[in-house]
């Protein structure tokens, strides 16, 4: 991972701490054109998995860890990731695997990042 992706990676983890109280224990962020790709393992909380050990429960934490991150971003702005890329935040795609414990989240910006990244180093 370079500078950007493990900078980018961090602002991921401590958004997701600060808004949801525990953020994944490891990222790997790629970028590719106008994506910041986040592949996030050990997401759920002690509790979260609880909950996951019956079907009831899995699709309460898959719906908390899909659509309820994406209003967290929706309603906090991440303006700490348009700074460090200097392209604007659009969308948000997130999925989650709940039996494996792992994440994805498609993070869209108005302009090819690669083009920011080059720009900075």
């Amino acid at each position: 991972m370079n500078k950007f992706e493990a900078e980018f990676s961090n602002l991921v983890r401590a958004f997701r701490k600060k808004h949801m109280g525990k953020g994944p224990q490891k990222i790997t962020t790629t970028f590719c054109k106008n994506w910041a790709i986040c592949e996030m393992e050990g997401n759920m909380s002690p509790v979260e998995k609880f909950i996951a050990s019956n079907k009831d429960g899995e699709q309460m934490v898959r719906a908390a860890r899909t659509e309820m991150v994406k209003n967290i971003y929706k309603n906090h702005y991440p303006q700490e990731m348009e700074d460090l890329l200097g392209a604007k935040f659009l969308d948000l795609f997130v999925d989650i695997d709940i039996e494996a414990d792992l994440g994805m989240s498609i993070f869209v910006f108005d302009r090819d990042l690669s083009e920011s990244i080059q720009l900075k180093k």
